[in-house]
């Protein structure tokens, strides 16, 4: 049944995916997670009424208002970092690592008065130094607040000496495709430029590979490097998307860009603000996308949906009684069509808030109420792995008290199969949780070499040594 469960994915049109757009014009640099602990502080950003009136038409429509609301509250945020460059042959012969300065080019949106401003975590990636200049041409140095790397948002701070113009944010799971939007930002480092577009898709997971499934706005709004970071707004000037990356084959806009949901940025920037680092919520279940094939096989009537293969014990969804076989079509009255759906919701949510999933069971429709678990399961991309904790049964088959189950391993890992590995130890520190690991990681520097000590299902030790991207 495996074989149609995972049926995920897209295919963008015309191109190919570049994700995370592009912190420089020529090259991409990777990802480095960065959660450094925040004093909690009250949550400042507010959502727009749910009373939500799109304007779908051609007719009528005038951005000038939401251009002049939104324009000033857009900033230019420039990165200048050092990046490794070609050996000459004296640099050969001498030993050199030649390195140079770099400065990367994005944008962000100020979400508050007193300074804070959003961003996507490749623009501010690998950074010694961080410069955000306003539409009105002053310029600040910002601090790096915290980050999400498997989201691409980050949270910056500058200090001003004024209230700024920002953009409120509006609730992105309103939106409707074919709903008028700009795209606020400064692609090719020309600052302050507006663009209009559509929603053309909801929920578009760009990687079908990627365990991390993601849940994009797709807009035909122009979006070019330098554009990452920017606003994604409607009419009436409010942020309902972080422009995050493009499809092309040249590197620049070719009619597709993606957008990270505003209630997902806002979530992440929320638990950035109050915790350091950022919650995750999860259903419980692993499952595929429903289908007309899937639906006959399972003789039922419905041709979308979640199929749920697997129950994850004690999860939310295992306490409210879910069952593999089950199928959901709605989740809090929101439909669901693709995987992405969900997870992008879910996303949206905090462990301990309670959705209702509509859940069809034996040709029988009920209303199931979940409470969010917190997440288990994490993807570090600096060492290539998705880790769990360890669960009480996990403890008896390995014979462990502590330490962290490898889910998967991913990016350059990906051909090695360490999933069923305990990790008990990273150098000389004890691993005992996946917060374990994180601060291990956060103290370290770039490309620090790593010795993992691992217990295999078989109970013997392994040592692997490994390079952090």
């Amino acid at each position: 049944m495996k074989s149609f469960i995972k049926t995920l994915g897209v295919a963008i049109l015309g191109g190919v995916v570049v994700l995370g757009s592009y912190k420089f014009f020529f090259e991409e640099v990777p990802l480095q997670p960065s959660y450094p602990k925040q004093t909690p502080i009250e949550d400042t950003l507010s959502v727009s009424p749910v009373n939500y009136v799109a304007s779908t038409s051609i007719a009528g429509v005038d951005f000038t208002e939401a251009a002049e609301k939104t324009v000033h509250a857009v900033v230019h945020v420039k990165n200048k970092s050092v990046a490794r460059v070609r050996q000459s042959w004296s640099d050969l012969r001498s030993g050199r690592v030649p390195y140079r300065e770099t400065i990367g080019s994005g944008s962000g949106v100020i979400i508050t008065a007193d300074g804070y401003i959003v961003t996507n975590n490749h623009v501010i990636d690998n950074a010694r130094e961080l410069e955000v200049t306003l539409n009105n041409n002053k310029t600040y140095k910002a601090k790096l607040i915290g980050t999400e790397p498997n989201s691409d948002i980050a949270l910056l701070k500058i200090d001003a000496d004024e209230a700024l113009p920002y953009i409120v944010f509006g609730d992105s799971d309103q939106t409707k495709i074919g709903e008028w939007v700009l795209a606020v930002g400064n692609p090719f480092n020309l600052t302050s430029t507006v663009t209009a577009g559509i929603i053309s898709a909801k929920g578009r997971d760009l990687d079908a590979t990627d365990a991390n499934v993601q849940s994009f706005i797709q807009t035909d709004a122009a979006v070019n490097p330098g554009n990452s970071g920017g606003a994604l707004v409607n009419t009436n000037g409010e942020l309902i998307g972080i422009n995050t990356a493009i499809a092309s084959k040249t590197g620049s806009y070719v009619g597709y860009s993606f957008a990270v949901p505003s209630n997902n940025a806002r979530k992440i920037i929320n638990d950035i603000m109050e915790f350091g680092f950022v919650q995750k919520g999860m259903l419980g279940i692993s499952g595929g996308e429903l289908n007309g094939n899937i639906a006959d096989e399972l003789g039922i009537d419905e041709s979308e949906g979640i199929f749920v293969s697997e129950v994850v014990e004690d999860s939310g969804a295992a306490i409210a009684g879910l069952r593999s076989g089950d199928v959901i079509t709605k989740i809090d009255n929101i439909k669901l069509q693709k995987f992405s759906d969900l997870t992008g919701y879910i996303n949206s949510k905090n462990p301990g808030d309670v959705v209702v999933a509509k859940v069809l069971r034996d040709q029988n429709f009920m209303d199931v109420r979940i409470e969010l678990t917190k997440n288990n399961t994490v993807s570090i991309p600096s060492i290539d792995m998705n880790l769990r904790n360890l669960t009480k049964e996990d403890r008896a088959q390995f014979k462990v008290t502590d330490g962290v189950k490898i889910v998967a391993t991913t990016g350059g890992l990906s051909r090695y199969d360490m999933s069923n590995y305990i990790i008990t130890k990273i150098n000389e520190d004890d691993v005992s949780s996946i917060d374990d690991v994180q601060q291990i990681l956060r103290k370290l520097p770039p490309s620090a070499t790593l010795l993992i000590q691992m217990k295999n299902s078989a109970g013997e030790l392994e040592r692997f040594r490994y390079t952090m991207d």
